[in-house]
């Protein structure tokens, strides 16, 4: 079982601390090589420069995690400014104890004529100079990589835009052509007209009601109904096929054919086994602005689930639901050897 791609995100963490190591580890020998000072022995820089970076980082690190996204992201320039400079001044102000433990226990060195102020100012214009270098850097980093996603983002609705337009060639001679083969098919044949009719259905919704940001949980209920009552024609009649509705409110709304890529997947790879019961579950719930939705089917262990997991279908809804609700929903795969589980939950509609 994974949750928005576990094993995905955990190497994306290991990468990420993996690049904060190795900066800071070439930031560490870039000072001891470049601002080495020639009358201090190797050892004795080594140490020096290493004190620095302990401060340097943890400024670095109180401001990037606490003032910027907290005061500078919601323009409180003075709180951001006094909490950075007092950052600065608490590092300065804790370098200069450990400068003088450092000279005395480390370096034996006499400290009988240790400048105090000297180590303060040295340790605070060093530490505010490779702070306010590095966050800097940091921010314009951060402000390509967002000018980057959103020219993705509007890029990818663009072409959306582009395949639906696409969609609708000549739509009118479409319905006029389902109407004609409607004509067409012996009224004896009330199954296949009745088919016709709920596709007929489904299409106009695709068409005509799809075209907006949002849209009536009880017409995504119906086109969802006519779905399945499509697909139980198709498949084999021995596979039981249920899909339960409970405390679902008509007014509340949803993304058009958000939830349909799920129920299409459980179509496209339920199996049958006569040594065992095949179904598939539709389960809808919504309460307290939370809409719970899942859907199980049983599968051959033969078929190759995993790359229908990861098809065009199922990696479009997951990019769907992180624009759409992002930190307000969780998505559970389950996928097992003959079962196939999936849970979603949108909160806060």
């Amino acid at each position: 079982m994974y949750i928005f791609d576990k094993d995905y995100e955990t190497s994306l963490k290991v990468n990420k601390l993996a690049y904060h190591l190795l900066f800071w580890l070439f930031a560490y020998l870039f000072w001891i090589f470049i601002f080495r000072n020639g009358t201090l022995v190797f050892t004795h820089a080594i140490t020096i420069q290493f004190c620095y970076l302990v401060f340097i980082a943890g400024n670095y690190y109180f401001n990037w995690v606490y003032t910027v996204p907290r005061l500078l992201n919601n323009r409180k320039y003075l709180a951001f400014g006094f909490c950075f400079l007092s950052g600065v001044i608490v590092g300065a102000i804790l370098r200069v104890p450990v400068s003088y433990l450092v000279n005395t226990y480390l370096f034996k060195a006499d400290t009988s004529h240790f400048n105090t102020l000297k180590v303060f100012f040295d340790s605070f214009v060093n530490i505010l100079f490779w702070v306010v270098l590095i966050l800097a850097a940091k921010l314009i980093i951060e402000k390509i990589k967002s000018q980057r996603y959103i020219e993705q983002i509007e890029k990818e609705r663009s072409d959306n835009e582009l395949n639906f337009l696409r969609a609708q060639f000549n739509p009118h001679f479409l319905f006029n052509s389902i109407n004609s083969i409607y004509a067409h098919i012996d009224k004896t044949n009330k199954e296949a007209r009745e088919m016709l009719l709920v596709f007929s259905e489904m299409l106009r919704y695709q068409l005509y009601e799809c075209n907006v940001e949002q849209i009536g949980l009880e017409r995504e209920i119906n086109y969802i109904r006519n779905y399945i009552a499509l697909q139980k024609s198709r498949i084999d009649e021995r596979i039981q096929v249920s899909f339960c509705v409970a405390e679902a409110n008509g007014s509340l709304l949803v993304p058009p054919l958000i939830l349909i890529t799920f129920i299409e997947n459980a179509f496209k790879y339920v199996g049958f086994n006569e040594s065992r019961e095949n179904k598939i579950e539709i389960h809808l719930k919504h309460y307290d602005n939370v809409l719970e939705f899942s859907v199980f089917n049983t599968k051959d262990s033969f078929i190759d689930h995993a790359l229908g997991a990861s098809g065009l279908g199922i990696a479009n809804a997951k990019r769907r639901l992180e624009l759409l609700y992002p930190d307000r929903h969780s998505l559970t795969i389950d996928d097992q050897e003959n079962t196939y589980t999936v849970c979603l939950t949108l909160n806060d509609l």
